[in-house]
């Protein structure tokens, strides 16, 4: 077995596969519309015809959505004459569905790493990605070396699938930041402030961040060219409060935000930029013209 297999080739998984090709990795890239595959040739990848394609590889990384598309690549993965030798998934999905990854991987002989991913396309393009992976220690430190080309930071954050609530925590803090930064943009608006103006005075305060100051230009002019979609954030909340209820740990502000980003994709925002929770905030503050 020899080379990396890569499953999915969206927006962040062709970032994610693009630093390995430019690092100079050989990666054999499958994806259920090819075209995203093909897009990646250019750079050095191969494309693999049918996902059992990947069974050669020696360490194989899963991108995908959800955790039905999990379960269904690696049925297609573990369907081949050849198995890889270890599988990284990079997916935000549920514990449960990472532990019956693992589960399916074990009885194959496969290894398994929960490595899910922090940043959007533009950030992993930069080299400014964090992965937080779980599973055996011996697992991770043997692609250590890979996700290390992938990001800035890998954490190995204990055995089986605690990185998946790290990163369903990370999200639901992601959430409930945007909410309450378009609240307060809404307010210094709705009272005259110019919407550029308020942010330019917020990005030079303690309060800034990186992530506010490379998003200042998308919301001052509402562009909302997604970079990760209100629907996925819906669903990372459905799964994060759904380990909170587990865990009996109570999320008034987070089951808020939860209601508001459900209203951003009953307004037709299903597939913009999480960033159109601007665009909630603003209806509901009666700015009938918000540009």
């Amino acid at each position: 077995m020899t080379g990396i297999g890569w499953i999915g080739a969206g927006r962040m998984g062709a970032a994610m596969a693009g630093r390995l090709l430019d690092a100079g990795h050989p990666v054999l890239v499958w994806n259920r519309t090819r075209a995203k595959a093909e897009a990646l040739v250019p750079r050095g990848a191969t494309v693999a015809d049918e996902v059992a394609d990947l069974g050669g590889c020696d360490v194989v990384f899963v991108m995908v959505s959800t955790s039905d598309d999990l379960r269904e690549v690696l049925r297609g993965l573990f369907s081949g004459e050849h198995l890889p030798g270890t599988v990284v998934d990079c997916s935000t999905v549920s514990a449960e569905a990472s532990a019956e990854a693992r589960a399916e991987s074990a009885k194959r002989g496969v290894r398994f790493v929960a490595a899910p991913v922090s940043g959007n396309p533009h950030v992993v393009a930069d080299g400014g990605a964090c992965l937080v992976a779980s599973g055996d220690r011996e697992s991770f430190d043997a692609v250590r070396e890979l996700l290390d080309t992938i990001g800035r930071t890998a954490v190995y954050a204990g055995p089986g699938e605690v990185s998946r609530l790290v990163k369903l925590c990370h999200n639901l803090y992601l959430g409930m930041m945007v909410e309450s930064l378009v609240e307060v943009v809404t307010l210094a608006e709705k009272g005259g402030v110019d919407r550029a103006a308020f942010l330019e005075f917020l990005n030079g305060t303690v309060l800034a961040s990186d992530w506010v100051r490379n998003r200042t230009p998308d919301l001052v002019g509402q562009d909302w060219r997604p970079t990760f979609t209100t629907a996925l954030l819906r669903k990372d909340f459905d799964l994060g409060l759904g380990a909170a209820r587990a865990e009996e740990v109570p999320m008034p502000v987070a089951s808020l935000v939860h209601q508001i980003i459900q209203a951003a994709i009953g307004q037709g925002h299903r597939d913009d930029d999480f960033l159109s929770l601007y665009e909630v905030q603003a209806a509901n503050a009666g700015l009938r013209d918000p540009r």
